[in-house]
Formats: structure tokens, sequence, C-alpha cells
């Protein structure tokens, strides 16, 4: 059974300030990760590895829908490891004072043959860590 991951945090910031955040790579490399060759555009593909400088698992995400200021969606794959890939997607909505950020991380059981370290737990954990303390702390600073 597919059941998504959802993570939801209220932010007190603009749509339009998460998503300058969430589309620029030299902002982004201050609260989530280093992606030189991130492009915001549909079918653009971009990598990136892991913090710490191990680098051990690149990650290989493509483009698959942008409404600017709404929603990102973007597949998410470990293509030295394995051809399964899973669908993330970055929805803002409006609240008041604030916005409601939204991640849908679809198919993540696509990953089980990779082990423990690529389960729904580590992903919900990370996930949580990446919006709930990194995004959120360095929008609200």
């Amino acid at each position: 059974m597919n059941t998504p991951i959802t993570i939801q945090y209220k932010i007190n910031a603009s749509p339009e300030k998460i998503w300058k955040v969430l589309t620029d790579k030299n902002e982004m490399k201050s609260w989530y990760f280093d992606i030189q060759d991130f492009e915001p555009k549909v079918g653009k593909v971009f990598n990136f590895y892991e913090p710490g400088g191990e680098n051990r698992f690149r990650h290989q995400c493509e483009i698959l829908e942008i409404i600017p200021n709404e929603k990102l969606k973007h597949t998410w794959s470990y293509p030295d490891y394995s051809d399964a890939k899973t669908i993330v997607t970055w929805e803002l909505f409006p609240e008041d004072k604030g916005t409601l950020v939204k991640l849908t991380h679809e198919n993540i059981e696509n990953f089980k043959i990779l082990g423990d370290r690529f389960s729904k737990e580590q992903f919900m954990q990370g996930w949580n860590a990446i919006i709930g303390q990194s995004l959120k702390g360095y929008l609200e600073q």
C-alpha cells in the first residue's frame, strides 16, 4: 500500500518569501541542500549529495510542475543504487499572517529494496527536521 508522507508546518512568512528560499539555489544552501545545478524550470534535472561531505548518496530529481508561490513538484531518486523514483510536492497555502507549508512524498515504498536508511520513518524524520527546524528557523530568525 502506497501511503504518502505528508508533513505540514505553519511558517511566519509570506508565500512569496518561502517560494524564494525554496527555488533560489543560493538561499537553499542555507537551510536545505547545496544544489549547484538547480534551476526552477519544468524538465530540469538537478543533483545533490547529503550534507557532510561524504557524498555517499547522490540524489537526482527532475522538476515536474511549477506554480510560482504555490507548488513545486519533482521526482526524487538515488540513481547510483536503484531505478526507483518517488515524487515530492511542496505546496504553499497563505494562512493568516503566515503560510502553511505542506510537503507530500509519494511512493516511498519504491525505496524499500535499499534498506532501512530509506524507510518511511527515516524520510518522515528527515522532512520534519528540514521543514520544521531548518526552513522554519531560517525564515523566522
